[in-house]
């Protein structure tokens, strides 16, 4: 053929360019005719197709094509746009002998002679299978990361490209911020900050901080699409190419609105157990020390009290002796405040009305208030009465109005009133219904360290000499032992309302009063009385008051002596204080009980609380005393 004869020709040069060409074992060159038979064949081909030279020259290269392709006319095809546009290049499966196939890229170039006339084609194949398999693995790892990243629906992770636009987005993303995929490209991430963030730069400064640190961490409020706000923790990482280059951000957000809720709320039961610890320790210390200064004061009012009756009236001292006496019971009120705290002071429970109790205080609140101050009430028509102390309500509340008008200088309104409702949530441990006693100023107000530190004993904002500090103290412990709470609320500069939450009343029969206010009805016939304190200072004292009282009186400093005088004595009344190291009180009533059981018992006591096995067995008088008060505890434990 003529095409042969013109491949036959040859030269030393054209020897050497066959002889390279034949050479080359990483490809597969070779020549065909203008109707695709093979012409030439190089040890890359072989390689590649597994056919030898003497196998496959001569016939159509359309061989190494699929039966499906041949039949499509591909090789042809393939072969005329080569023809006409000078070059053919494509990437798929071929064929070798043995039927198995391999990816290829081929190049098929048009060959003409120095007139123009085809004489061929030159045919490159190069075997790509171990890229493509790399290509493809590469291909389907990112394909599951992608579906990965779009999965998830904890997170919003997506991209931003250098200006911070949104080039990415995932379902997290979309279930976070309300935005679909299509409404949310290429929209600046800034759309997700608050407007006050958006106007000071916040969204392009977090950028800078990430381009320049490489990344930066963030919590804070976010925007939604519909305008709701989220907490969100914020992770932006800068990302770079291979060269170095800024290609982008990504930005990880997580919704943990529900996580800082749950943190603030154990953080909030954390600071109310730690306060509710701080103020039982206060409250153990305080009852403490008011017991024993209740003892000091019940040998100071004792002595003053003996000195006065003894002596005749004397101008140059009297007025002395008085002074010291008022000094003394206003040292008393002030442990009553201090235990009222703890509560640890005897109330004398009942039934209380409180629309009667404020109404009668009208005149006792004008007079201590001032004429700068104006008391509005707010009342229902009526009220269940609440179970508490009558005095002690009184008390707290000219504490409250007192504290409102200090915090008032120039005076203005209080307004005070009273409404049921039920339990707050938290607070209070019994459901059920309240009456709630409200004292409200426009006042000063306090702050929330203040606020905070409002009901600590002896802590006040007053200036030296003006406040003792246990006002709200006193109110507190009222509210506690009464079974209810009592709650401040208040802002700087916006004033303060407290609010004393007390239970209601079991019934309304029962007289608000206590038998503890009966006045001696009359002369007692005089008794043996044994007389029991560690204290020798009350102990003298309360011997005298019973001497005075016309009886005869034996005494003891501890149970154990006590014990020993009821072995070998008749007596006919047991006085005894309660708290005694060794044998208290309570134990050392009950085993003369035991032995006398007509004996009767008279026990004093600082506190409120005995313990179940002893309360209610025996009459109480309260310390520090009078004369009067021990003859009337007296009569009554002789008439139980």
């Amino acid at each position: 053929m003529e095409s042969s004869d013109n491949f036959a020709a040859s030269g030393t040069a054209e020897g050497r360019y066959r002889l390279l060409v034949e050479s080359i074992s990483d490809y597969a060159i070779y020549m065909l005719d203008p109707d695709g038979r093979v012409v030439n064949w190089n040890l890359g081909a072989e390689r590649f197709k597994g056919y030898t030279a003497d196998e496959i020259i001569g016939q159509n290269f359309a061989k190494f094509y699929s039966e499906e392709e041949r039949a499509s006319g591909a090789p042809a095809r393939n072969l005329a746009k080569a023809a006409t546009e000078g070059r053919f290049e494509e990437e798929g499966w071929r064929y070798r002998k043995d039927g198995s196939r391999f990816w290829a890229s081929i190049v098929i170039d048009r060959i003409v002679d120095p007139e123009g006339k085809l004489v061929g084609f030159a045919k490159i194949t190069r075997d790509l299978t171990e890229r493509r398999a790399r290509e493809e693995a590469l291909r389907r790892s990112e394909e599951q990361f992608r579906l990965l990243v779009k999965g998830v629906t904890d997170y919003a992770l997506y991209m931003l490209d250098p200006e911070g636009n949104v080039i990415s987005w995932n379902a997290g993303a979309e279930r976070i911020k309300g935005y679909a995929e299509a409404e949310i490209i290429g929209q600046n991430f800034s759309v997700f900050y608050m407007e006050g963030e958006r106007e000071n730069g916040e969204p392009q400064r977090n950028l800078e901080i990430a381009r320049s640190r490489g990344s930066v961490e963030r919590e804070g409020m976010r925007v939604r699409k519909d305008g709701t706000t989220f907490f969100a923790h914020v992770v932006i990482d800068a990302l770079y190419d291979d060269a170095g280059e800024l290609v982008g951000f990504a930005k990880l957000t997580r919704d943990i609105t529900q996580q800082r809720k749950t943190q603030q709320e154990l953080e909030g039961a954390r600071e109310a157990l730690f306060q509710a610890q701080k103020m039982e320790a206060i409250g153990q210390l305080t009852g403490g020390i008011a017991h024993d200064f209740n003892n000091l004061l019940m040998a100071i009012l004792g002595s003053l009290e003996i000195a006065q009756r003894r002596m005749n009236a004397d101008p140059r001292i009297s007025p002395f002796l008085d002074n010291a006496v008022k000094g003394a019971q206003r040292g008393a009120a002030l442990t009553q405040r201090m235990l009222a705290f703890a509560r640890r002071q005897e109330l004398a429970m009942g039934p209380v009305d409180v629309l009667d109790t404020v109404r009668g205080m009208n005149d006792i609140l004008e007079r201590a208030l001032g004429p700068s101050i104006f008391v509005t009430t707010n009342f229902p028509l009526s009220l269940p009465p609440v179970r508490t102390d009558k005095a002690q309500l009184e008390s707290a509340l000219l504490n409250l109005a007192v504290n409102a008008r200090d915090a008032m200088p120039a005076g203005g309104p209080i307004a005070i009133a009273a409404q049921r409702r039920a339990a707050p949530q938290g607070g209070i441990q019994r459901s059920g219904d309240y009456v709630v006693l409200s004292v409200a100023d426009i006042g000063e107000g306090m702050d929330e360290e203040t606020l905070a530190r409002a009901t600590e004993p002896f802590f006040t904002t007053k200036g030296v000499g003006k406040g003792t500090g246990l006002g709200l103290s006193m109110v507190h412990g009222l509210a506690e032992q009464s079974g209810g709470t009592f709650l401040l609320k208040s802002e700087k500069g916006h004033g303060t309302t407290a609010e004393l939450w007390l239970p209601l009343a079991p019934g309304t029969s029962e007289a608000a009063g206590n038998s503890t206010s009966a006045a001696v009805s009359g002369t007692t016939v005089p008794k043996r009385v044994l007389v029991v304190d560690d204290d020798f200072l009350v102990l003298l004292n309360t011997v005298t008051m019973l001497e005075d009282l016309g009886h005869q009186v034996i005494e003891a400093s501890s149970g154990e002596e006590a014990l020993a005088v009821l072995e070998r004595e008749p007596v006919d009344l047991l006085v005894t204080d309660y708290a005694m190291p060794r044998m208290s009180g309570g134990e050392l009533a009950m085993m003369a009980r035991a032995r006398n059981p007509t004996l009767k018992v008279l026990v004093a006591t600082g506190y409120a609380e005995m313990p179940d096995e002893h309360r209610g067995r025996f009459e109480r008088l309260g310390k520090p005393f009078s004369e009067n008060d021990l003859g009337s505890a007296i009569e009554r434990a002789l008439q139980s």
